[in-house]
């Protein structure tokens, strides 16, 4: 029989932890403007959740921020609802509308502070592409940040892979596709067919977004 280093308060407290920690939700975020949601979007998604074996992954839209020009932003609203269109028929798709709640600017720290208190059984995924990573030194609270999500980031071409934050990679199908690009040919009159899903072009066409795109 194999010797015990532990008392018996000591083994059930270890045990309440290592269940703690296995039962914890693995959530991933995706943050951006989403103005409008486009097929690269659900691809990173679908991969990192598939390839991390997240549970879900939760698109965040950003509020509408003071310096950006309104026509390139439009009301989050619009943005709320064409991502709720897009993530529809994917279960392991959710929506988290706390930046939009609040309003303003919001610094990615405060955000997910506030997440982790609402949801302690949660750990969290940050979700950047590789473009952004040489800007993480910049980040607000970037070093406290590290320590509340674990960051994953998206390979692509043309990107050194060369930070000194431990980020989890995640390779995904390259696809030339943007939402100032989507936005440009909507205004131009060309078809954005497959570009976006079709639930978020109706959506488009209802409303009457980004016809005076420039």
């Amino acid at each position: 029989m194999r010797e015990s280093f532990f008392s018996g308060k000591q083994t059930q407290v270890l045990s309440e932890v290592l269940t703690e920690t296995e039962t914890k939700k693995r959530v991933g975020i995706l943050g951006g403007t989403f103005n409008p949601p486009h097929l690269a979007h659900l691809v990173v998604a679908d991969q990192v959740c598939q390839q991390l074996g997240l549970d879900k992954v939760y698109f965040m839209p950003t509020a509408n921020p003071p310096h950006v020009d309104a026509k390139k932003t439009i009301d989050a609203k619009h943005r709320v609802n064409m991502v709720k269109r897009a993530i529809s028929d994917n279960p392991q798709f959710d929506i988290e509308t706390i930046e939009v709640e609040r309003g303003g600017k919001s610094y990615t720290y405060d955000t997910m502070l506030e997440l982790i208190q609402r949801h302690p059984d949660t750990e969290y995924y940050f979700i950047i592409g590789a473009d952004m990573v040489n800007y993480l030194p910049k980040w607000y609270k970037i070093d406290g940040l590290m320590q509340l999500v674990q960051f994953v980031g998206v390979k692509r071409p043309g990107y050194v892979i060369d930070t000194q934050y431990p980020l989890i990679w995640v390779d995904v199908p390259e696809i030339e596709v943007s939402s100032t690009s989507v936005r440009k040919n909507i205004a131009r009159g060309c078809t954005v067919n497959y570009l976006v899903p079709a639930a978020v072009l109706d959506y488009i066409q209802q409303e009457g977004l980004y016809r005076d795109e420039k």
